[in-house]
């Protein structure tokens, strides 16, 4: 490719920042053959000690490095206090852009290095990259991975945790089509169905789908003010009649979920960001799947899980380098407990508080502090109490 725009120059040229909640500052490349390329990322250095009531979460989970409802440990008989250092939330994205008459042709790729087992902590703490987002978008299309239709990233919370709120929140990417039109948008996403076996146990995830998850979404935008509502409509399935033939399983049911989500920013650029996510069968789309989609009965049909999670969070800004966030964000699930059994997760909920300073141009520190509870059918809880510190550098 020819050159016809800026050169690369004894480093990154600066531009503007991505429009995406989670985007670092990007840096042109340059411009070859009418294509605008740009790398952008960031560095960030995550050290937190974690107190467990009731035990310790394996230093193998990736809830040692951030946190994840599902794995706060509940029933056991001592507490314990752990450390962790890593650098794995470090993410780098490559997108480029290209004008094709009234229209621009876009692709984005971006990786990081979490929730990945090719690691270890023994000498060289070398973990494998993962794919976050792969996706080329072409005026009202888009094609491939990225942010669920379903989530609104503007609302996410800041926070030091990998996500803040993490109980209540949709948060998905997946491959997928999407059409925009207006303050309209459509799409058709990879279907996925977890299960919980009849009296509890092993999380099943079939993969047995016949049709893709389908979802709307419309985007209000009035002043300060910013709402999102979206609808989910899918269907679960799972199929094992080929491989337990005694217990054999072979059913769908209808899902659906309905989501509001919303920033209001006030005059003096502090911020609320809030959401209320309801649903039947929604499972791996809240929560981190803290709750499967369905469960077995005892016909070997499929009985979709209810569940419900409202979060809110609000940011302040003390001047021009300090800002703090205050977020909580709980889930509640309805199991049917003659079939998922006691040992379900019924609730889980955390608090956290936060303080971020920018040292300098793109590199901020921060500071967390967040308490975390669940609580199973049987009434026992466990709790985990998490100070957080990061240091990230934007690019």
């Amino acid at each position: 490719m020819t050159p016809t725009g800026p050169r690369l120059k004894g480093g990154l040229l600066a531009c503007a920042a991505l429009a995406t909640a989670v985007s670092a500052n990007a840096a042109t490349l340059g411009t070859f053959d009418n294509t605008t390329v740009t790398l952008g990322g960031y560095v960030k250095l995550d050290a937190m000690f974690s107190d467990f009531s009731d035990g310790t979460v394996a230093g193998s989970s990736p809830g040692r490095d951030f946190y994840i409802p599902s794995v706060t440990p509940v029933g056991g008989t001592s507490e314990n206090t752990v450390f962790d250092m890593h650098a794995r939330q470090t993410r780098i994205h490559l997108a480029t852009d290209t004008k094709i008459g009234a229209q621009n042709l876009k692709s984005y790729i971006e990786v990081d290095f979490m929730v990945n087992p090719l690691g270890d902590e023994r000498i060289s703490n070398s973990y494998a990259p993962r794919l976050r987002h792969a996706y080329i978008s072409y005026g009202k299309w888009l094609f491939g991975q990225t942010w669920s239709t379903f989530q609104n990233v503007a609302s996410l919370p800041e926070t030091v945790d990998f996500i803040g709120n993490t109980d209540a929140g949709i948060f998905i990417r997946q491959p997928q089509i999407r059409y925009t039109r207006n303050n309209w948008q459509v799409a058709i996403e990879n279907p996925e169905t977890t299960v919980t076996p009849t009296g509890g146990g092993t999380r099943v995830v079939a993969d047995d789908n016949e049709l893709p998850d389908l979802v709307g979404r419309y985007i209000y935008q009035n002043k300060d003010l910013s709402l999102v509502g979206a609808v989910l409509l899918r269907q679960l399935s799972y199929n094992n009649s080929g491989e337990t033939p005694a217990g054999s399983v072979n059913d769908s049911t209808p899902s659906w979920g309905v989501s509001l989500t919303g920033k209001y920013l006030f005059a003096n650029k502090d911020d609320i960001r809030f959401g209320i996510n309801v649903g039947s069968g929604m499972g791996r789309y809240i929560g981190l799947n803290v709750s499967n989609g369905a469960v077995v009965d005892n016909n070997n049909q499929l009985e979709a899980i209810d569940s419900m999670g409202l979060f809110a969070s609000y940011r302040h800004l003390w001047n021009a380098k300090w800002r703090s966030n205050f977020t909580y964000s709980r889930i509640d699930i309805d199991n049917n407990t003659a079939l998922t059994g006691t040992s379900a997760t019924k609730g889980t909920d955390s608090a956290r508080a936060n303080v971020f300073y920018d040292w300098a141009k793109n590199l901020t520190l921060g500071s967390e502090l967040a308490l975390a509870n669940r609580e199973i059918e049987t009434g026992a809880d466990g709790s985990m109490t998490r100070l957080q510190f990061m240091a990230m550098y934007k690019f």
